[in-house]
């Protein structure tokens, strides 16, 4: 049996058979005390008869936490000095130092991107200059933790250049410009409800306050003004607001932007749906499922699975003056957050109370960095727009990409989303058999998987097989190797039957097509 196969069969025995193989997924004891948080999640646990999981050890949370918070694997010199650390508050003190880094900025902005619909080409049509702008201003919000109802303001209340104000784009990345397509967007993005699913006079209302935008070309190429133009109601040419999407009462003075009278009743303290809903998708994203499923299907019918969780976060975003940094925090420091994988039941409604942490496939960026990281090789991008011309250097990593049109083979085989609704489920993360193949077969892996392994014995040429495989787990999956694991590669290292070169190419090889690689978890 090749050393490919023996070490597959390992990884999947380890999930199988947690009681003989957990050591380096579980750990015996919480390392965090209980927070609010738990308390109400424990509490739906007890109420309902669910046993949780266990905590997660230190190699699966050094791994979960860089790729949840920074979108970026470990480098095998991170774990190591995080594995050695004996400071009870390590985990915490990681936390704090990811949320600082620039990664996290560019891990971020990616995802709010694919909400905006930050994308150059058809069907957005934002075109190049635009989307870049957009995404640079996305970008520095995040990194600079803007407050979340000010970055909900400047998208809904710009005027201006959607060159010089950056924010402009978010009225001109929808499919179409009528007032009720953009009241749609506004839904969907800031409240997580599917608006096209109203009765008609609600749309109808919610269309009124976005129906004075209007849109001005320069002599500047692809450059639009998007402002407010009072000149529609004067002429009678379209309905005044007079009603917000929870049934109060609107107020706008004649001459007044409507945006402006939306996004003050949008953002306020008491508003039901805003921060409910943004607390909802942070939740999702770093826990695999929203308390509200999907994140943006809120609606009477979908309630959510804990709503004393949901109220609660919602609490701590307004009492926080909308600091989302501060509830990364509180859920990252949470036991919650911090629960192994691997289920001790099978209650029916285990996955929606998050007595685990859910197992997700890495998304199409995440993976060809974290493959680029541990290989030493770089990608290749290219766009559909030829004009003006896009310079994508090679070492461009594939989280920090600015527009929706640039991508690459591999991105759109593993499942990139398009960027065409703002909705979630764009984003197509299941592995799918052609997927398997690529990473198993093609010659495009293959070269990376040369490339890392003639690096790694150019640094050691005098390095044991032991240290050469630590250095590939650590590298690739973030952990030593098990006892078991290690005597799987000294048996097929000792075979013979292959070089030095090989057989560390070999094990590389297996451990990218381990599931434990593909997947958080």
């Amino acid at each position: 049996m090749s050393l490919s196969v023996i070490v597959l069969l390992a990884v999947a025995a380890a999930a199988e058979r947690p009681s003989v193989a957990v050591a380096p997924f579980e750990s015996a004891a919480a390392a965090a005390p209980p927070s609010r948080i738990d308390v109400l999640v424990f509490a739906k646990h007890q109420q309902l008869g669910i046993v949780r999981a266990n905590p997660c050890s230190d190699e699966v949370f050094v791994r979960r936490v860089y790729l949840d918070v920074i979108g970026t694997l470990p480098t095998a010199e991170e774990v190591r000095t995080f594995l050695k650390d004996a400071d009870p508050q390590k985990r915490r003190k990681l936390i704090d130092a990811l949320l600082e880094r620039e990664e996290f900025a560019d891990y971020w902005a990616m995802k709010w991107s694919d909400l905006l619909r930050i994308k150059a080409e058809f069907p957005i049509n934002l075109w190049p200059n635009a989307a870049q702008a957009y995404h640079r201003w996305v970008r520095t919000a995040i990194r600079d933790n803007m407050p979340y109802d000010r970055f909900a303001r400047e998208l809904l209340c710009s005027s201006g250049s959607n060159f010089r104000v950056p924010q402009v784009n978010f009225y001109r990345a929808v499919q179409s410009r009528d007032p009720g397509t953009i009241g749609q967007a506004v839904a969907l993005t800031f409240m997580g409800q599917r608006a096209e699913r109203w009765p008609k006079q609600r749309q109808e209302q919610l269309a009124a306050f976005f129906a004075q935008i209007g849109y001005k070309t320069t002599i500047e190429w692809k450059e639009e003004i998007v402002r407010h133009d009072p000149d529609k109601a004067d002429e009678g040419k379209v309905p005044r607001p007079t009603v917000f999407p929870d049934g109060t009462p609107a107020a706008v003075a004649p001459g007044q932007d409507p945006r402006e009278v939306f996004a003050a009743w949008l953002t306020r303290p008491e508003n039901p749906y805003f921060a409910r809903a943004v607390v909802n998708r942070v939740w999702s994203w770093l826990l695999g499922r929203g308390v509200v499923h999907e994140p943006d299907d809120f609606r009477p019918d979908n309630p959510p699975s804990n709503p004393e969780l949901l109220a609660y976060l919602e609490s701590e975003l307004v009492g926080n003056k909308f600091d989302l940094k501060h509830i990364y925090r509180l859920i990252l420091n949470s036991q919650t957050y911090q629960l192994s994988s691997i289920s001790k039941g099978r209650h029916p409604q285990a996955e929606a109370q998050f007595a685990r942490y859910l197992p997700r496939r890495l998304e199409a960026e995440v993976l060809i960095d974290a493959i680029n990281q541990i290989t030493g090789t770089t990608e290749k991008y290219s766009s559909a727009i030829p004009e003006p011309f896009t310079f994508i250097p090679e070492n461009c990593r594939s989280i920090a990409l600015p527009d929706g049109s640039i991508t690459s083979s591999f991105l759109e085989l593993f499942g990139k989303p398009p960027r065409d609704s703002g909705l979630e489920v764009e984003r197509n993360s299941r592995l799918t058999a052609a997927q398997r193949l690529h990473l198993l077969n093609s010659s495009h892996i293959q070269r990376k998987i040369d490339s890392m392994v003639g690096q790694l014995l150019a640094r050691r040429a005098s390095g044991q097989p032991r240290e050469i495989a630590e250095t590939l787990y650590l590298t690739i999956l973030s952990r030593y190797p098990t006892a078991d694991e290690w005597q799987a590669v000294a048996r097929y290292a000792q075979s013979g039957k292959q070089t030095p070169r090989e057989a560390a190419a070999d094990l590389a090889w297996a451990l990218i097509n381990s599931t434990e690689f593909l997947y958080r978890h």
